[in-house]
Protein backbone atom coordinates (compact mmCIF):
# COMPACT_ATOMS: atom_id res chain seq x y z
CA UNK A 1 0.00 0.00 0.00
CA UNK A 2 1.10 3.37 -0.77
CA UNK A 3 1.75 6.45 1.71
CA UNK A 4 -0.81 7.87 -0.10
CA UNK A 5 -3.35 4.94 0.26
CA UNK A 6 -2.58 4.29 3.48
CA UNK A 7 -3.40 8.11 4.39
CA UNK A 8 -6.55 7.76 2.83
CA UNK A 9 -7.17 4.28 4.36
CA UNK A 10 -6.50 6.31 7.75
CA UNK A 11 -8.91 8.94 7.10
CA UNK A 12 -11.72 6.40 6.81
CA UNK A 13 -11.11 4.78 9.56
CA UNK A 14 -10.75 7.50 11.60
CA UNK A 15 -14.14 8.92 10.25
CA UNK A 16 -16.15 5.75 10.87
CA UNK A 17 -14.37 5.46 14.41
CA UNK A 18 -14.21 1.67 13.92
CA UNK A 19 -12.29 -0.05 15.91
CA UNK A 20 -9.22 -1.57 14.84
CA UNK A 21 -8.76 -5.08 13.64
CA UNK A 22 -6.26 -7.59 14.91
CA UNK A 23 -4.56 -7.73 11.62
CA UNK A 24 -4.05 -3.54 11.72
CA UNK A 25 -2.30 -3.53 15.39
CA UNK A 26 1.11 -3.27 15.51
CA UNK A 27 2.79 -4.20 18.95
CA UNK A 28 5.84 -6.02 20.42
CA UNK A 29 7.15 -5.90 24.23
CA UNK A 30 10.13 -7.23 25.46
CA UNK A 31 12.10 -7.72 29.07
CA UNK A 32 15.98 -7.74 29.44
CA UNK A 33 17.96 -7.94 33.13
CA UNK A 34 20.03 -5.16 31.83
CA UNK A 35 23.54 -5.15 32.22
CA UNK A 36 24.05 -4.60 35.88
CA UNK A 37 21.69 -6.87 37.67
CA UNK A 38 21.99 -10.50 37.91
CA UNK A 39 18.52 -11.44 37.31
CA UNK A 40 15.06 -9.91 35.76
CA UNK A 41 13.25 -8.51 38.37
CA UNK A 42 10.10 -7.07 35.49
CA UNK A 43 7.70 -8.67 33.60
CA UNK A 44 5.25 -7.78 31.06
CA UNK A 45 1.80 -9.25 29.60
CA UNK A 46 0.86 -8.78 26.37
CA UNK A 47 -2.96 -9.83 25.58
CA UNK A 48 -6.55 -9.57 24.10
CA UNK A 49 -9.54 -10.82 25.89
CA UNK A 50 -12.08 -12.14 23.21
CA UNK A 51 -15.50 -13.10 23.02
CA UNK A 52 -16.31 -16.75 21.29
CA UNK A 53 -19.43 -19.00 20.95
CA UNK A 54 -18.69 -22.94 20.13
CA UNK A 55 -21.80 -25.01 19.18
CA UNK A 56 -21.37 -28.30 21.18
CA UNK A 57 -24.57 -30.03 19.74
CA UNK A 58 -27.26 -28.84 17.29
CA UNK A 59 -29.60 -30.19 14.83
CA UNK A 60 -29.22 -27.65 12.13
CA UNK A 61 -27.26 -28.49 9.05
CA UNK A 62 -25.57 -25.35 8.83
CA UNK A 63 -24.38 -25.02 12.55
CA UNK A 64 -21.18 -23.27 11.31
CA UNK A 65 -22.48 -19.95 10.94
CA UNK A 66 -23.96 -19.95 13.91
CA UNK A 67 -20.55 -19.59 15.49
CA UNK A 68 -19.70 -16.19 17.11
CA UNK A 69 -16.29 -14.85 15.56
CA UNK A 70 -13.88 -14.69 17.96
CA UNK A 71 -13.76 -11.18 18.52
CA UNK A 72 -11.78 -8.81 20.13
CA UNK A 73 -13.24 -7.05 23.40
CA UNK A 74 -10.29 -5.20 24.88
CA UNK A 75 -6.34 -4.81 24.43
CA UNK A 76 -4.65 -5.84 27.74
CA UNK A 77 -0.26 -4.82 28.11
CA UNK A 78 0.95 -4.62 31.82
CA UNK A 79 4.74 -3.90 33.15
CA UNK A 80 5.76 -4.48 36.39
CA UNK A 81 8.94 -3.70 38.37
CA UNK A 82 10.08 -5.92 41.37
CA UNK A 83 11.15 -4.23 44.02
CA UNK A 84 14.36 -4.81 45.89
CA UNK A 85 16.74 -6.49 43.65
CA UNK A 86 15.98 -9.93 45.02
CA UNK A 87 13.73 -12.62 44.20
CA UNK A 88 11.34 -11.06 46.51
CA UNK A 89 10.84 -8.62 43.93
CA UNK A 90 10.72 -10.93 41.11
CA UNK A 91 7.95 -12.87 42.87
CA UNK A 92 5.81 -9.61 43.59
CA UNK A 93 5.93 -8.52 40.36
CA UNK A 94 4.73 -12.17 38.71
CA UNK A 95 2.03 -12.43 41.25
CA UNK A 96 0.70 -9.28 40.52
CA UNK A 97 0.66 -9.71 36.81
CA UNK A 98 -1.07 -13.33 37.06
CA UNK A 99 -3.91 -11.89 39.45
CA UNK A 100 -4.06 -8.80 37.81
CA UNK A 101 -4.97 -10.69 34.68
CA UNK A 102 -7.57 -12.61 36.09
CA UNK A 103 -9.31 -9.16 37.33
CA UNK A 104 -9.40 -7.54 34.22
CA UNK A 105 -10.92 -10.23 32.00
CA UNK A 106 -13.87 -10.58 34.55
CA UNK A 107 -14.33 -7.03 35.04
CA UNK A 108 -14.05 -6.10 31.74
CA UNK A 109 -16.54 -8.75 30.64
CA UNK A 110 -19.24 -7.58 32.93
CA UNK A 111 -18.65 -4.00 31.30
CA UNK A 112 -18.99 -5.02 28.39
CA UNK A 113 -22.27 -6.90 29.45
CA UNK A 114 -23.66 -4.79 31.97
CA UNK A 115 -22.87 -1.91 30.00
CA UNK A 116 -21.72 -0.68 33.37
CA UNK A 117 -20.79 3.06 33.51
CA UNK A 118 -17.08 4.24 33.40
CA UNK A 119 -17.04 5.25 37.02
CA UNK A 120 -18.00 1.62 38.03
CA UNK A 121 -15.25 0.11 35.62
CA UNK A 122 -12.72 2.59 36.89
CA UNK A 123 -13.40 1.92 40.50
CA UNK A 124 -13.63 -2.13 39.88
CA UNK A 125 -9.51 -1.83 38.91
CA UNK A 126 -8.72 0.49 41.69
CA UNK A 127 -10.46 -2.02 43.69
CA UNK A 128 -8.44 -4.57 42.17
CA UNK A 129 -5.33 -3.14 42.71
CA UNK A 130 -5.71 -2.74 46.55
CA UNK A 131 -7.03 -6.36 46.97
CA UNK A 132 -3.24 -7.65 44.69
CA UNK A 133 -1.68 -5.30 47.32
CA UNK A 134 -3.47 -6.67 50.33
CA UNK A 135 -2.89 -10.39 49.08
CA UNK A 136 1.09 -9.71 48.45
CA UNK A 137 1.05 -8.58 51.78
CA UNK A 138 -0.97 -11.47 53.59
CA UNK A 139 1.54 -14.18 51.43
CA UNK A 140 4.71 -11.28 53.41
CA UNK A 141 3.13 -12.35 56.91
CA UNK A 142 2.41 -16.10 56.50
CA UNK A 143 6.05 -16.87 54.86
CA UNK A 144 9.12 -14.80 56.38
CA UNK A 145 11.28 -15.15 53.26
CA UNK A 146 8.45 -13.47 51.11
CA UNK A 147 8.02 -10.45 53.39
CA UNK A 148 8.81 -7.20 52.26
CA UNK A 149 8.30 -8.31 48.66
CA UNK A 150 6.78 -5.24 46.18
CA UNK A 151 6.50 -4.14 42.56
CA UNK A 152 5.49 -1.35 40.47
CA UNK A 153 2.15 -2.03 38.38
CA UNK A 154 1.18 -0.14 35.18
CA UNK A 155 -1.46 -1.56 33.06
CA UNK A 156 -2.89 -0.59 29.94
CA UNK A 157 -6.17 -1.67 28.91
CA UNK A 158 -8.24 -0.71 25.70
CA UNK A 159 -11.33 -0.83 25.23
CA UNK A 160 -12.33 0.87 21.91
CA UNK A 161 -12.64 3.94 21.96
CA UNK A 162 -11.25 4.02 25.80
CA UNK A 163 -7.70 3.65 27.25
CA UNK A 164 -8.09 2.60 30.84
CA UNK A 165 -4.49 3.00 32.97
CA UNK A 166 -4.17 1.85 35.84
CA UNK A 167 -0.85 3.64 38.18
CA UNK A 168 1.44 1.69 40.78
CA UNK A 169 4.90 3.02 41.37
CA UNK A 170 7.10 4.44 38.46
CA UNK A 171 6.47 2.72 35.25
CA UNK A 172 5.05 4.65 33.02
CA UNK A 173 3.06 4.93 30.21
CA UNK A 174 3.77 7.48 27.11
CA UNK A 175 1.30 8.76 24.38
CA UNK A 176 3.32 9.53 21.22
CA UNK A 177 1.36 11.82 18.80
CA UNK A 178 2.34 14.16 15.79
CA UNK A 179 5.52 14.88 16.88
CA UNK A 180 4.92 15.28 20.42
CA UNK A 181 6.06 12.55 23.57
CA UNK A 182 4.00 12.93 26.42
CA UNK A 183 3.91 11.30 29.59
CA UNK A 184 0.52 10.12 30.66
CA UNK A 185 1.07 8.44 34.28
CA UNK A 186 2.30 10.03 37.32
CA UNK A 187 5.87 8.94 39.20
CA UNK A 188 5.16 7.80 42.44
CA UNK A 189 7.86 8.37 43.92
CA UNK A 190 9.77 10.88 46.62
CA UNK A 191 11.37 12.98 43.77
CA UNK A 192 8.34 13.56 41.94
CA UNK A 193 6.25 14.45 45.16
CA UNK A 194 8.98 16.87 46.26
CA UNK A 195 9.01 18.38 43.16
CA UNK A 196 5.21 18.75 43.94
CA UNK A 197 5.65 20.46 47.01
CA UNK A 198 8.41 22.60 45.64
CA UNK A 199 10.93 21.54 47.59
CA UNK A 200 13.13 20.24 44.90
CA UNK A 201 13.32 21.45 41.56
CA UNK A 202 12.84 19.03 38.51
CA UNK A 203 16.85 18.44 37.42
CA UNK A 204 17.72 18.78 41.21
CA UNK A 205 15.22 15.91 41.92
CA UNK A 206 15.90 13.46 39.27
CA UNK A 207 19.96 13.68 40.28
CA UNK A 208 18.63 13.41 43.94
CA UNK A 209 18.86 10.00 46.12
CA UNK A 210 14.92 10.17 46.06
CA UNK A 211 14.65 9.29 42.62
CA UNK A 212 13.88 5.94 42.02
CA UNK A 213 12.24 5.39 45.51
CA UNK A 214 8.97 4.64 45.75
CA UNK A 215 6.15 6.53 47.22
CA UNK A 216 4.03 4.13 46.52
CA UNK A 217 3.79 0.03 45.51
CA UNK A 218 1.94 -3.03 45.15
CA UNK A 219 3.28 -4.77 48.65
CA UNK A 220 5.27 -1.62 49.83
CA UNK A 221 4.60 0.17 53.01
CA UNK A 222 1.80 1.96 50.68
CA UNK A 223 -0.47 1.66 47.50
CA UNK A 224 -2.39 4.88 46.04
CA UNK A 225 -3.82 3.22 42.68
CA UNK A 226 -4.22 5.90 40.21
CA UNK A 227 -7.11 4.73 37.53
CA UNK A 228 -7.32 7.34 34.73
CA UNK A 229 -9.15 7.09 31.10
CA UNK A 230 -8.30 8.48 28.11
CA UNK A 231 -9.52 8.35 24.72
CA UNK A 232 -7.48 6.82 21.76
CA UNK A 233 -7.09 6.88 18.24
CA UNK A 234 -5.29 5.65 15.06
CA UNK A 235 -2.71 8.51 15.17
CA UNK A 236 -1.27 7.13 18.59
CA UNK A 237 2.06 5.26 19.34
CA UNK A 238 1.42 3.69 23.05
CA UNK A 239 4.66 3.02 24.82
CA UNK A 240 4.84 1.25 28.02
CA UNK A 241 8.21 0.85 30.29
CA UNK A 242 9.79 0.23 33.61
CA UNK A 243 12.44 2.77 34.70
CA UNK A 244 15.11 0.90 33.08
CA UNK A 245 14.40 2.16 29.91
CA UNK A 246 13.85 6.07 31.47
CA UNK A 247 16.90 5.60 33.65
CA UNK A 248 19.25 5.47 31.11
CA UNK A 249 17.44 7.23 27.79
CA UNK A 250 15.77 10.63 27.92
CA UNK A 251 12.31 11.46 26.27
CA UNK A 252 13.96 13.62 23.60
CA UNK A 253 15.47 10.35 22.62
CA UNK A 254 12.83 8.45 23.26
CA UNK A 255 10.48 10.89 20.87
CA UNK A 256 13.23 10.40 18.19
CA UNK A 257 13.13 6.66 18.29
CA UNK A 258 9.20 7.01 17.95
CA UNK A 259 9.69 9.36 15.18
CA UNK A 260 11.56 7.30 12.89
CA UNK A 261 10.28 3.44 13.97
CA UNK A 262 9.04 1.00 11.15
CA UNK A 263 7.43 -1.11 13.96
CA UNK A 264 6.27 -2.14 16.97
CA UNK A 265 9.38 -4.94 17.81
CA UNK A 266 12.08 -2.26 15.82
CA UNK A 267 11.56 0.48 17.76
CA UNK A 268 11.24 -2.06 21.36
CA UNK A 269 15.03 -3.12 20.25
CA UNK A 270 16.15 0.02 19.48
CA UNK A 271 15.00 1.58 22.91
CA UNK A 272 16.58 -1.22 24.59
CA UNK A 273 20.26 -0.89 22.55
CA UNK A 274 20.37 2.76 23.64
CA UNK A 275 19.05 2.11 27.41
CA UNK A 276 22.30 -0.88 27.02
CA UNK A 277 24.56 1.76 25.54
CA UNK A 278 24.36 4.03 28.20
CA UNK A 279 25.15 1.43 31.15
CA UNK A 280 21.94 -0.75 31.38
CA UNK A 281 22.05 -0.13 35.04
CA UNK A 282 18.56 -1.56 35.94
CA UNK A 283 16.39 -4.60 34.44
CA UNK A 284 14.61 -3.02 31.02
CA UNK A 285 11.32 -3.64 29.96
CA UNK A 286 9.23 -1.98 27.23
CA UNK A 287 6.29 -2.64 25.22
CA UNK A 288 5.20 0.00 22.16
CA UNK A 289 2.10 -0.56 19.94
CA UNK A 290 0.03 1.36 17.56
CA UNK A 291 -2.72 0.75 15.04
CA UNK A 292 -2.10 0.87 11.75
CA UNK A 293 -4.95 1.00 8.85
CA UNK A 294 -4.30 -1.82 5.94
CA UNK A 295 -7.85 -0.52 3.55
CA UNK A 296 -10.05 2.15 3.92
CA UNK A 297 -14.26 1.24 5.90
Amino acid sequence: MTARSLDMAASSAIVAGRKPRDDEIDVYGLTHPGKVRKSNQDHFVLGSLRKRMDIMLTSLPSANQLTLEDERLAFLAMVADGVGGSAKGGEASRLALEQVTQYVAQSTRVYYGADANETTFMNTLEEAALQIHADLLERGTQNPELRGMATTLTVFLAVWPWIYLLQVGDSRYYVYREGKLNQITRDQTMAQDLVEQGVLTRSDAMNSRWAHVLSSAIGGPQAAPVVTRIRSDWHIVHLLCSDGLTKEVSDDRIREKLATMTSAKQVCEDLLQEALDAGGSDNITIIAGRAIPKDPV
